[in-house]
């Protein structure tokens, strides 16, 4: 099948790369010319494992295209994706307009039927306004179909998520759309769920404003151990063995953050609100998780008794491993409190540090993370790298000035580091001293 995917961000060239593996051939449309020149030239503008290999190889085969030609494309293909940015505006609500300037484009250009497919995430009645703003610019007056097909897409670990998904949504309105989507998707053997479009729609806010919950959820669990003596852990552990609720997202620590749940949480709020309903729940979720933040800066503080003038040591900036995204990342916050209280900032992170420099100032970034040790007076674990998990501790202590570690993701095992010879403070289980 002839598929242009319109945006080449994460979810456009993550969509594009794989439906090409899959065997389609593929245009990734983008209006930034210097990003389409560097995807040509075989530069990734993003971080993501198995994506740059994929990518790379359905260009050379032929499958897989780049180019700013949006018109062109969408006469060379029978379906079109939408993934462009819907980003917050001031209100918390997401701004389409990049969605209404493709979809304006598709209806004056489009000569033949095509599928047009929201992938964007969209809220709820975004196909009715795609559907009527195509039918208003319809040059040709020619037959199309307006699906919700939205993503599920883990950042550092997207790839698979594509070609292995648990399931695929699929919000559509006639069976010539049902049978095109079936067919696309086949190759992956994965169960379908048609629905009606603004159920669709519906899904992807809701599945994430779960997640958020079930986070915001234990850290809050962890409040509750930490004044009580209980251990977080064995909590979760227990929680995750009862089926109906299970063990994923049952980590305690900073809090959410990236692009999709901080974004996704607050647009499901305010399509909330548009529908007479006001979520308090879900408001109660973004306070949980912004408190939990601040929490961890006090823990901080507690140790140092001083910051101003200390050293701290920061290992992960990116707001999960796997992933160079600095979005809504906890350490933006994290940091930026700690500067303000006078700390003197290191920082390592194994992808994020060239982005994070443009959102990070007076920060000195290492090599690795025993520069980042090196004459500190504590060291913060802010992202769960594998590589943090790794460390040679007593080379690690050796080059502290003070042995401190406080970590925010709950990575290590307290006993082990007490045997080691730190203190060791972390989420919701009793500090080592």
């Amino acid at each position: 099948m002839k598929i242009t995917v319109a945006g080449a961000g994460y979810v456009g060239l993550v969509t594009g790369a794989c439906f090409a593996e899959l065997g389609n051939d593929v245009i990734c449309v983008d209006i930034d010319q210097d990003k389409i020149n560097k995807l040509n030239q075989n530069i990734i503008p993003i971080y993501e494992p198995g994506l740059e290999e994929l990518a790379i190889r359905n260009k050379k085969e032929g499958r897989l295209t780049f180019t700013t030609d949006l018109k062109n494309a969408i006469k060379e293909s029978g379906i079109i994706f939408i993934c462009v940015g819907t980003p917050p505006k001031e209100n918390g609500e997401a701004d389409l307009s990049y969605v209404d300037s493709v979809a304006r484009t598709i209806a004056e250009v489009m000569d033949s039927y095509k599928v047009i497919v929201e992938k964007s995430t969209v809220p709820v009645q975004t196909g009715e306004e795609v559907k009527h703003t195509i039918k208003a610019y319809n040059s040709h007056n020619v037959e199309f179909d307006v699906v919700s097909n939205p993503e599920f897409l883990r950042e550092g670990s997207a790839v698979n998520d594509f070609m292995k998904p648990d399931r695929i949504v699929v919000g559509c309105e006639s069976e010539k759309a049902k049978k095109i989507m079936q067919k696309i998707y086949e190759p992956l053997k994965a169960p379908i769920l048609f629905t009606d479009i603004k159920s669709s729609e519906i899904i992807k806010h809701a599945s994430n404003s779960f997640l958020a919950t079930k986070i915001s959820f234990i850290n809050a669990i962890a409040n509750i151990c930490e004044l009580s003596g209980a251990d977080v852990e064995k909590v979760a552990e227990g929680m995750g063995l009862d089926k109906r609720i299970g063990r994923s997202f049952l980590n305690a620590g900073i809090g959410y953050g990236g692009f999709c749940f901080p974004k996704d949480a607050e647009a499901f709020i305010r399509i909330s609100e548009k529908l007479g309903y006001d979520f308090k729940l879900l408001r109660e979720v973004q306070e949980i998780n912004s408190n939990q933040r601040k929490n961890f800066v006090q823990k901080i503080e507690k140790a140092l008794w001083v910051i101003k003038g200390k050293t701290i040591g920061i290992l992960g900036l990116a707001f999960k491993p796997n992933t160079d995204d600095m979005r809504f990342a906890p350490s933006l916050d994290i940091i930026s409190q700690l500067q303000k209280e006078g700390a003197i900032i290191k920082a390592y992170d194994p992808e994020a540090m060239e982005r994070a420099k443009s959102a990070l100032k007076d920060v000195r970034y290492c090599n690795n993370p025993y520069d980042v040790a090196k004459d500190a007076d504590a060291l913060v674990v802010l992202t769960e790298w594998n590589e943090f998990k790794q460390l040679d501790f007593k080379k690690i202590k050796s080059l502290m000035r003070n042995s401190l570690i406080i970590d925010g993701r709950n990575i290590y095992n307290p006993e082990e580091l007490k045997k080691e010879g730190f203190s060791y403070i972390s989420i919701g289980r009793k500090e080592v001293v």
